[in-house]
């Protein structure tokens, strides 16, 4: 279910030529932990026996592209390079800087695997809103929603095979922090993501319309560590899901907007504005009440260790940080609360922005991805910009601290479901 792969498959059958995937294991990214390496590279072991299965040669390559892919290439006599896409920047330097060192005479093609109406088609620009945005991309989805065909066993097996990968001495070569451990409830891999797939369609979905927003009803897809890793595509989550339309029309159609509109609006803000990450990225007017309220006295401040640590004076804001903390996922209502929380309780909405992105990304299992930055749907990580400072969203009545940016209380949360249950679920264990 991978485009790039697909075609790279196409190009190699057309030429009569072997086909060889090669995956870059760089030794840090971003605030990525053990936690994100061994869910990471669990699911490449999956990829490996797959390839395997598929005359198709899987080499694990230890450093940036840039240093091992060029040298590859080049003794490999490798005809044609296909690579993925991600909007953010770390990703698309990786892939300019091989660029750079290719042999001239080796083409370089970039597909868009992982969205399914491609970044730069879906628009040649900044959407202000999923308002925006919407009509595009549904214009679209007739031409890009369809079945995938399937990757074939490759007639065309390589001249020498591929190094047997010594996946245990691969974390050897890592530079990442080992002290944030890995869950139990998600084990990593296609065959784990498509069985939480089913069990959402057949157990949740039905909920999801009318139950997402409680943290206490299990209505969500629970996909997301799987999505952001590459093991479960998020096209095939939405064929499988648009099949119980006719059982379930409202719960598919949140479901679509969520992955597919919201996410690629996510994705759509990180391609065409550099400062994704920072609060110079935000609109002019959540920019200036920022400003206007910068200065304002804060009812608590919080350093970023006690944040971490979920030692607040907010039970539920402690206890959707420990959720996250201990599982890898927030749910997605709370992301909300728990980022504008940070926007009162910190000096400045750019230590506020700086603490989340650092959380989200050092915790959630499918952080350090678009939507992290930005949206705010059930299925992805905290829309970091989007609570904080205010992209997509309108100009709310001004009030201390937020100005005009939309906010959000312990009283509100109170009125929309059983706070108190879910405090007790993940209360500190000290």
């Amino acid at each position: 279910d991978n485009w790039a792969f697909l075609y790279a498959q196409r190009l190699a059958l057309k030429q009569e030529l072997p086909l060889h995937v090669c995956f870059c294991l760089v030794p840090k990214f971003l605030e990525a932990t053990i936690r994100h390496y061994r869910f990471m590279l669990r699911g490449l072991q999956e990829v490996a026996e797959e390839c395997a299965e598929l005359n198709i040669s899987f080499h694990l390559l230890l450093g940036y592209a840039k240093d091992v892919l060029p040298t590859f290439v080049t003794e490999h006599g490798v005809g044609g390079l296909v690579t993925d896409f991600s909007p953010l920047r770390l990703p698309r330097q990786w892939v300019e800087d091989v660029r750079e060192r290719l042999p001239e005479d080796v083409p370089f093609a970039q597909v868009d695997a992982h969205n399914i109406v491609p970044c730069w088609l879906a628009s040649p620009k900044q959407e202000y809103s999923a308002r925006t945005i919407r009509g595009k991309i549904h214009a679209q989805l007739p031409e890009f929603l369809t079945e995938f065909p399937p990757v074939v066993r490759h007639p065309h097996p390589p001249s020498c095979p591929a190094e047997p990968i010594a996946w245990e001495a691969c974390y050897s070569s890592l530079q990442v922090d080992h002290t944030v451990k890995e869950v139990e409830w998600a084990t990593p891999g296609t065959a784990a993501g498509m069985a939480v797939l089913k069990s959402f369609i057949a157990e949740r979905l039905k909920s999801f319309s009318s139950h997402r927003n409680d943290p206490n009803k299990a209505a969500l897809s629970n996909l997301s560590p799987w999505l952001h890793f590459g093991q479960v595509s998020t096209q095939r989550a939405i064929l499988e899901v648009q099949k119980h339309r006719r059982s379930y029309k409202d719960s598919v159609d949140a479901f679509v907007e969520e992955a597919v509109v919201r996410r690629e609006l996510a994705e759509n803000f990180c391609y065409y504005n550099e400062n994704y990450d920072s609060v110079q990225g935000a609109y002019d007017w959540a920019q200036t009440t920022l400003t206007l309220h910068a200065k304002d006295k804060r009812p608590y401040l919080y350093s970023l260790q006690e944040l971490e640590q979920g030692t607040t004076h907010d039970p539920l804001w402690n206890a959707a940080q420990l959720q996250m903390v201990r599982e890898g996922k927030m749910h997605g209502f709370l992301r909300m609360y728990w980022a504008k929380k940070i926007l009162e309780w910190t000096r400045s909405p750019e230590e506020a922005l700086q603490f989340a992105i650092y959380l989200n990304d050092r915790y959630e299992l499918d952080g350090r991805d678009p939507n992290g930055y930005l949206t705010l749907v059930s299925l992805c990580p905290a829309g970091c910009l989007w609570s904080i400072c205010g992209i997509h969203d309108q100009g709310w009545a001004e009030r201390p601290i937020f100005g005009k940016i939309r906010y959000m209380n312990y009283a509100g949360c109170k009125r929309k479901f059983d706070v108190e249950q879910f405090e007790r679920r993940y209360a500190p264990t000290h």
